[in-house]
């Protein structure tokens, strides 16, 4: 019972990072009906961002976790969400009235030119920092006992807060209605003095804003990775996205929910050699039996 419960606190923990950077897939298929195929390497810039960011305030004097830590979400997310901007000004407007193998190409390229400009500027080799938040808390479970630490409970917090603005911005802000307009039909919007390329835009960057907190709060509790990290983790996200329906906000969230608790289950209980395995199967019954996703909706051709 003590091994379940464990997982369940990893997976729970997995599974909210997770959700986080679905939600810059899900964002950006349902405005312009595309997928951003270098949002895992905006993730990873945010990584070598974070070491940036605690390096220059370390180097400051300042050592007090919560000002590092709010320090670099500020910095992290404001140069992450510019690198969103770009990548929607650069490989996405110019080609928005082309064919969608064009885009899909263009957004190819770009998660390449940002893994080797890291792989250049930043070095091949793995990266890491030092631990900024130590210690947990033990629950006793029968002969066993339950851990989670300070840092994943901070994960857990940030994450969930962070979904929270986000889904208060989508509801019941202006930008919020605007962007839900520019989804449901993209020229009636604009006919109704909504600008949307100014939206897209918006949305690339919130999406990247995502990311880089989800970077942040990995980098954080990992401590190292490089610049092929983005790769593996894009794909369980956009995995994510899918599995809870893409292009419904609530859907990443809770396909990111899904995905970290399989993983961490299957890790723990059958083996962890296999649990990518057992995720994309996950993945494919699901679309089997819902091809729209938990939470998506079909798609209805408008004539």
């Amino acid at each position: 019972m003590d091994i379940v419960l464990q997982q369940l606190v990893n997976g729970l923990t997995l599974g909210s990072v997770y959700g986080l950077i679905a939600i810059g897939y899900t964002m950006v298929y349902g405005i312009i009906g595309m997928i951003n195929f270098a949002h895992g390497d905006v993730y990873m810039v945010s990584s070598y961002l974070t070491a940036i960011a605690i390096a220059l305030l370390t180097f400051f004097g300042f050592e007090s976790f919560p000002i590092i830590i709010f320090g670099t979400l500020i910095f992290t997310i404001i140069v992450t969400g510019a690198y969103g901007w770009v990548i929607e000004r650069v490989a996405y407007r110019p080609l928005r009235n082309s064919s969608r193998l064009s885009i899909l190409i263009s957004a190819i390229g770009m998660s390449l030119i940002l893994q080797n400009y890291v792989q250049i500027s930043q070095g091949a080799r793995q990266q890491g920092i030092p631990t900024l938040l130590s210690g947990a808390i033990r629950f006793e479970v029968g002969d066993g006992f339950v851990q989670i630490t300070y840092m994943k409970l901070f994960i857990l917090f940030a994450a969930f807060l962070g979904m929270g603005i986000l889904t208060y911005i989508i509801q019941k802000t202006k930008l919020g209605r605007m962007c839900r307009a520019t989804q449901q039909d993209r020229k009636m919007a604009s006919i109704l003095g909504i600008n949307t390329d100014r939206i897209i835009s918006s949305v690339f960057v919130i999406g990247a804003a995502m990311a880089a907190l989800a970077g942040v709060l990995v980098t954080l509790d990992y401590g190292a990775f490089d610049f092929y990290v983005g790769f593996i983790i894009g794909i369980k996200a956009f995995t994510a996205a899918v599995l809870g329906g893409i292009g419904s906000l609530p859907g990443a969230m809770l396909g990111g929910l899904i995905l970290g608790l399989s993983e961490a289950l299957f890790a723990g209980l059958i083996s962890s050699d296999y649990k990518d395995v057992f995720s994309f199967s996950l993945l494919v019954v699901i679309l089997i039996f819902r091809p729209s996703g938990l939470l998506g909706k079909p798609e209805v051709e408008k004539v």
